[in-house]
């Protein structure tokens, strides 16, 4: 994992350079230019501000002497007569500095370095066959405890003198925070005009790191590479984040490794869902770089740019609106109940529910959320609404429930909930149609390429954690089924872990809508209707099942496709499915409106 930092930040580069120069086969020529890799080698710098116990400088150390011991071989192995001119080791652990606010870790790492150093002498000894003298180790003055948020990194080592910066800062959402943290963010997340931006408080923590480094080199050659949670790069933390940086130092992305787990060799590791962002505030050096994008699995593909969303698009950055882009049905969340669950019946519950209650029955609405949707699950809720005091006393089981709820909203510390307890037996929200109307889902798997919505019927109520609109056609459908709508979610939605969290202000009102001529939109309506049709066909199958990409049936892959042809069209264009080529150019749909509405 930590060489997905540094492979591609300096050392794949490195270990090519040296290829080459091995195949060099004028032999004075290779040796001159060996001896020059090696004092190259010997001269870089790498700063980790927030090392904790040096895995990344010790593992960057290692790799940069494994290079050095192969020049060594190159020039003097089996030559024993030259063996005795062999110039001393070059590459050291004075090369690496560390900041890291944990006293005890500094000792780790500092130990860590001295034992890597030893360990590299005993293959230097080994590959060389002659004896090198491990001993006195050096002193490390060059690992800080300090606190890296609250110090000028010039302090361990001035930028002029920095060639690379690594490592892997801590995540913490702001609800993880605690007050001094939030203070951090707030002193460091500092705009154009030196007050602090207005999302300060709603990004990660580990993006105070890359402020510092933008910070930090700013006017200088120099790159670097963190791994950080992916919400930096997903959802409403990519516009206050990655604008602030090109703003102010013209922060520009040069290789990325989207969303992966985060393995390690401990008993009981935790599934953290990273990416890892390579990034330069150096122009020549950013148009220099080929620019990398590595999926979990992948080579890496080199692409045009990069921009704060990992796509190949321009760098364009999108904000939640409240209002839709386009001419377009509004769309709303769904009801939340705010009731601690006494309002909701569910599915085994129902039938004991009704056979002692039977008069509650009229007031029993089938109740949604994403998984239900999605799963094809059964739920149900007391839908009261219009009914009287009178009629809630004649039922004793429903009587008690919303007195529970009652109960339950006088107890809340939030006052607004509390004031709910005067209509105890209406949902906070009470968002409803006399027609069927489109479901979203809030949350869907990364496996699934399309989110699956659908119509519910009138009388089902659906919870918060679905996005509803009320008035969506055929049509609406059909767009927000599309691939072009999908990989839009894609690139601008944030995640649950690295799961689609869809989003009401950041991805549907964003959305660039097309406008077809009426052909085309008849065409639309047609292949949706289409979609729909093979969903009927599959009465017993779920949507989970439907849209399993190892189970879905051909047939409703081939109607998808079908529609997200007819779809381009009425864009104008025939990317054949392309994501990378759709998402471009929605990227640039979406700056054009945005230009025009100023």
């Amino acid at each position: 994992n930590i060489h997905k930092v540094t492979g591609p930040l300096f050392y794949e580069a490195l270990h090519d350079e040296l290829a080459e120069i091995e195949g060099e086969k004028q032999v004075q020529k290779r040796e001159f230019r060996l001896r020059e890799f090696r004092e190259k080698i010997s001269r870089i710098k790498v700063l980790d501000p927030a090392c904790g116990s040096g895995n990344f400088l010790t593992e960057t150390y290692l790799g940069l002497r494994k290079l050095e011991n192969r020049v060594l071989e190159n020039l003097y192995g089996g030559d024993t007569a030259r063996l005795f001119q062999m110039d001393p080791i070059m590459v050291t652990v004075d090369q690496f500095y560390g900041i890291e606010i944990n006293d005890f870790a500094v000792e780790v790492a500092k130990t860590a370095l001295w034992i890597a150093e030893l360990q590299m002498i005993e293959q230097t000894r080994e590959i060389m066959g002659v004896w090198i003298e491990p001993l006195p180790l050096k002193s490390n003055d060059n690992i800080h405890c300090a606190n890296a948020l609250r110090m000028d990194w010039n302090e361990v080592l001035p930028a002029s003198e920095c060639d690379y910066i690594i490592g892997n800062p801590p995540f913490l959402g702001y609800s993880n925070q605690s007050p001094t943290q939030k203070d951090e963010m707030r002193a460091i997340w500092i705009d154009c005009d030196g007050k602090p931006i207005k999302a300060a408080g709603k990004i990660d923590y580990v993006s105070a790191w890359y402020y510092k480094a933008s910070q930090y080199m700013f006017g200088q050659r120099l790159c670097a590479a963190f791994v950080s949670t992916n919400s930096i790069c997903q959802g409403d933390q990519v516009a206050p984040i990655w604008k602030t940086l090109d703003d102010l130092f013209g922060t520009r992305i040069t290789f990325a490794w989207k969303t992966f787990v985060w393995n390690s060799e401990a008993a009981n590791q935790a599934h953290v869902h990273v990416v890892i962002v390579g990034f330069t505030t150096d122009r020549d050096v950013a148009e220099g770089q080929k620019r990398l994008v590595f999926d979990a699995h992948s080579e890496g593909r080199v692409v045009s740019n990069i921009n704060g969303y990992l796509s190949d698009a321009p760098n364009v950055f999108v904000e939640p609106r409240k209002k839709p882009l386009s001419d377009i049905p509004a769309m709303q969340t769904g009801n939340r109940p705010a009731d601690g669950g006494h309002l909701i019946i569910e599915g085994e519950d129902y039938q004991a529910f009704v056979a002692e209650e039977p008069g509650a029955v009229p007031f029993i609405r089938p109740f949604l959320g994403s998984r239900e949707f999605i799963n094809g699950l059964q739920r149900w809720c007391l839908w009261l609404e219009g009914t009287t005091q009178e009629d809630i006393h004649r039922l004793p089981k429903v009587a008690e429930r919303v007195e529970q709820c009652r109960q339950d909203r006088l107890a809340a510390p939030d006052e607004g909930r509390r004031k709910l307890a005067a209509q105890p037996h209406l949902f906070r929200e009470q968002k409803c149609s006399d027609h069927p109307y489109l479901v979203v889902p809030s949350v869907s798997s990364e496996r699934r390429h399309y989110v699956p919505i659908g119509y519910v019927s009138a009388e089902t109520i659906c919870s918060n954690l679905v996005f509803i609109v009320l008035d969506g056609g055929i049509y609406e459908f059909a767009i927000m089924s599309s691939q072009m709508h999908n990989a839009w979610m894609r690139a601008v939605a944030g995640r649950l872990k690295s799961d689609y969290r869809y989003s009401q202000d950041l991805v549907y009102n964003t959305f660039p809508w097309p406008s077809p001529a009426p052909e085309q939109r008849q065409r639309i309506e047609d292949c949706a209707q289409q979609v729909l049709d093979v969903r009927g066909n599959y009465p017993d199958k779920s949507l989970a099942d439907l849209y399993d990409p190892d189970k879905m049936p051909s047939v409703r892959r081939q109607a998808h496709q079908a529609l997200d042809g007819a779809v381009e069209a009425a864009y104008g264009v025939d990317f054949g499915g392309n994501e990378e080529r759709i998402v471009a150019h929605l990227f640039r749909l979406y700056a054009d409106a945005v230009e025009r509405e100023k």
